[in-house]
């Protein structure tokens, strides 16, 4: 999951982990969803997450809501890469940025996104 991903709940109204469990089956509440996290998104979040800002509220719920996922430290410090280093194709990443998207999709990474109003969609490679 990257940065955006974490704050969809309160910049998109997406109810992200509930749109996870929909679409691959499983629950985090359970444990039967295992959603990770590298360690520079967590700081990506707590960076942005000062202030009282509409995008400060947002990382601060992403920030809560990363403590539900397992995180994973990588050699990237930067956010979009760390998340890049960590597929290897097997897997889903979560995310709503357009540039990172397109480069995992060119690397053969499927990609959770959102779709409509405040729906998740895989695309494939």
């Amino acid at each position: 999951m990257d940065t955006n991903a974490l704050m969809m709940p309160v910049e998109c109204d997406v109810r992200v982990f509930d749109e996870l469990a929909r679409l691959l089956g499983g629950s985090v509440e359970e444990g039967t969803l295992d959603l990770v996290v590298p360690r520079a998104v967590v700081d990506e979040l707590e960076k942005l997450s000062s202030g009282g800002s509409e995008e400060a509220v947002a990382a601060s719920v992403g920030r809560d809501l990363a403590d539900r996922c397992r995180t994973v430290d990588t050699t990237a410090s930067y956010a979009d890469d760390a998340v890049v280093e960590l597929s290897d194709g097997s897997d889903y990443v979560v995310t709503n940025d357009s540039p990172l998207r397109r480069r995992l999709l060119d690397r053969g990474v499927p990609v959770v996104s959102r779709r409509g109003r405040n729906t998740l969609a895989i695309t494939e490679p």
